[in-house]
């Protein structure tokens, strides 16, 4: 078997090593099932369990009550980009939205298909490397929420702290779901494709609250209507992807849960920035005030130096650094199941390559 390398792509990103072991155990025949998790009926006792024992979970990760529904639903967070203001911007006057980087892009302009989407406020005029201040925002009279990107991959920015505005939030929590505590009461919906930080790619985490749900007009498909899946198991779910999803939330809450997850990331973070911050011959991309502990992203004094550090970074052992195609420079994702020996290794390849290069 090839040896396991540390890797730091930005999504699927990397799970931890003691799921996928117990996920390799199980392959062939799953608990009493007499088959694999992949071959079992969706409505079996066990995919029951599987699905029972990752709510339960997720509801004390969070602090959920039964206000709150949990859905594991297909599509990732693109199709929820349409999904929610089809749901909650139909028949409603307007809608606000944060632009932040390239998804929340996508999430205003799927907004305008179906409605008055606005702009709340944009970082476009800095190349998303900040997060605007909570005060510039433009909150419209009559929003019916304020959809939000907790977190932005490629510009490496991310929100600080759970924002308290005057409408209810949507939030697209994708690549920080599950990584520090959330003040949930804040938002009315929030969704989270499972491939950067609790799972593999397939499942798409949505929890929304049941006075918010209560909000859906009628007459809409019904694959795309919360209120059907809300209800009733209506059609096959992503299975596998779920069952390695709440083997990734038994992690989670074996690690000690979402304060010491912070903790966690905060000095894998803070590791890496230090380092960035102590040279001149690297530079962070994003403004310090709005810098993401999931997507550390910065510069080399050249594009030739940056695609020699990508180069000899994989020789080392050190995965999928280059930044995204739209952005250029590097960029590190390191989620919650990364360790701190990853960025250990990585920080100290950085030392060598400036001295041999700098």
């Amino acid at each position: 078997m090839m040896e396991r390398k540390f890797n730091f792509s930005a999504g699927p990103g990397v799970l931890p090593i003691e799921v996928l072991r117990e996920a390799q155990e199980e392959m062939l025949c799953y608990k009493d099932a007499a088959a694999s998790v992949m071959e079992i009926s969706h409505r079996s006792r066990q995919y029951t369990e599987i699905t029972d024992s990752a709510n339960s979970i997720l509801r004390d990760l969070l602090g959920l009550d039964n206000n709150w529904h949990i859905l594991f639903l297909q599509g990732g967070a693109s199709l929820q980009f349409y999904q929610a203001p089809l749901n909650f911007l139909t028949g409603q006057t307007c809608a606000d939205y944060l632009i932040t980087g390239k998804w929340a892009e996508g999430a205003f302009q799927q907004g305008q298909l179906i409605g008055d989407a606005r702009t709340a406020a944009s970082s476009a005029d800095l190349n998303h490397s900040y997060i605007p201040d909570v005060d510039s925002w433009k909150i419209s009279d009559g929003s019916a929420y304020l959809h939000v990107t907790s977190n932005n991959t490629i510009f490496g920015t991310q929100l600080q702290a759970d924002p308290t505005v005057s409408v209810p939030m949507i939030c697209d929590a994708s690549s920080d779901f599950l990584s520090r505590p959330i003040e949930m009461e804040k938002y009315g919906l929030m969704y989270a494709g499972a491939q950067k930080n609790i799972g593999p790619a397939g499942a798409t985490v949505v929890l929304v609250r049941q006075d918010f749900l209560d909000r859906i007009p009628s007459g809409l498909p019904k694959l795309l209507d919360y209120g059907t899946h809300v209800k009733s198991l209506y059609h096959t779910p992503p299975v596998f992807a779920v069952y390695m999803v709440e083997k990734v939330l038994r992690w989670i809450k074996n690690m000690g849960g979402l304060a010491q997850m912070k903790a966690h990331n905060d000095k894998k973070a803070g590791h890496l920035y230090s380092k960035i911050d102590g040279s001149d011959f690297y530079k962070g991309v994003a403004r310090p005030d709005s810098r993401s502990n999931m997507n550390v992203t910065y510069r080399l004094p050249t594009e030739d130096l940056e695609n020699l550090f990508v180069k000899e970074a994989a020789a080392h052992g050190l995965m999928s650094l280059k930044g995204h195609r739209s952005a250029g420079g590097i960029r590190a994702s390191i989620y919650n199941a990364c360790p701190m020996e990853a960025v250990e290794s990585l920080v100290s390849f950085m030392g060598h390559f400036e001295n041999q290069n700098g």
